[in-house]
C-alpha cells in the first residue's frame, strides 16, 4: 500500500492507497516541536493494520521534512519520496521560477490535469486559499495566493484591540447586527466574493471558460456563497495527485 503525506502549515493529511482507491486519511496537526519519536508513535498507530510499501511526502514546512522522513523509515523500513521540482511532476510547470512553486500545488496541478479537462482553475481551502491553474495545453502556468479563512480570522483578532478570536462558521447574513456575525460575513461571503471575481479575471486571461474545482477543509462551506458554483468539490484531490506522482515517478525508475 501507498501512504502518501501532505504537510501543510496547519494540519498534515495522510492517505493511505491501495492501488488506485484511497482506503483511508487521517488528519494530524503540524507540530514542529513534536519530537521524532512521537511522530513514529502516530504512524505506528494509525497503520498498523496496513502494510505500506511505498510513500510520497509534499510538505510546505522545512522545519518538519527531515523529522518526517526519519519516523517514515524507521517506521516502514522504506525511503520516501519527496515531492519537488527535481522529480518527474507529470506536468509541464511553465512558471518564471517553476523551483518556488510549493509541492502542494504541484500535485493539485497534476491532480487536476489527470482527473480534468482543461483548462482547469483548483481552489484549495487551506491556512492559504490558493488557486492553481492549469492551462489547455496541459501546462501548469500558475495562480493565486491569498490569505485562508482561518488566518483572516486570527488576523483580524491578533491586530486588533477589541474583534473577538472566532471560529469559521456560517454566515447567514450579509449585513452582520453583532461583531460576529460581521466578521463571518466579511471573512465567508468576502472570500466567496474573491474567489468569483478571481474566477472572472483568470478566465479572461485564459480565453475561454474553465472547469473550477474546490478542494480543501472549507470547500463544502464557501460553495453556497459563490454566484458560480464549482463544478466538482474533490477534498482529497491533492492526496490523488500524490498518488499518480508516486506511481509515475516509481514507472520511470522501472524503465530506466
Amino acid at each position: 500500500m501507498l501512504l502518501t503525506a501532505d504537510i501543510g502549515n496547519t494540519s498534515i493529511t495522510l492517505g493511505i492507497f491501495d492501488e488506485d482507491a484511497l482506503v483511508e486519511e487521517f488528519r494530524l496537526a503540524s507540530d514542529k516541536d513534536l519530537p521524532l519519536e512521537e511522530y513514529e508513535v502516530l504512524l505506528k498507530s494509525l497503520f498498523k493494520n496496513f502494510s505500506v510499501k511505498g510513500c510520497i511526502i509534499s510538505s510546505v514546512v522545512e522545519e518538519l521534512n527531515e523529522k518526517f522522513k526519519s519516523a517514515v523509515k524507521n517506521v516502514f523500513k522504506i525511503e520516501p519520496l519527496f515531492l519537488s521540482t527535481e522529480i518527474n511532476t507529470g506536468i509541464k510547470i511553465a512558471l518564471d521560477k517553476p523551483q518556488e512553486a510549493g509541492a502542494d500545488r504541484i500535485a493539485n496541478a497534476a491532480g487536476a490535469f489527470v482527473l480534468y479537462e482543461k483548462p482547469v482553475i483548483v481552489v484549495d481551502f487551506g491556512t492559504a486559499t490558493t488557486f492553481d491553474i492549469v492551462n489547455k495545453n496541459g501546462e501548469f502556468i500558475g495562480g493565486i495566493i491569498a490569505p485562508g479563512l482561518n488566518l483572516q480570522m486570527k488576523v483580524l483578532n491578533k491586530f486588533t484591540s477589541k474583534l473577538p478570536k472566532i471560529d469559521v462558521a456560517i454566515s447567514n447574513s450579509a449585513i452582520g447586527h453583532n461583531t460576529q456575525d460581521a466578521i463571518l460575513s466579511g471573512v465567508i461571503r468576502g472570500s466567496a466574493g474573491m474567489i468569483d471575481g478571481l474566477v472572472e479575471q483568470c478566465e479572461k486571461e485564459l480565453g475561454e471558460k474553465a472547469v473550477l474545482v474546490a478542494t480543501g477543509g472549507y470547500s463544502g462551506l464557501i460553495c453556497s456563497y459563490l454566484k458560480r458554483p464549482f463544478d466538482f468539490i474533490n477534498p482529497t484531490l491533492t492526496l490523488e495527485g500524490l498518488r499518480y506522482l508516486y506511481q509515475l515517478n516509481k514507472l520511470s525508475c522501472c524503465v530506466k
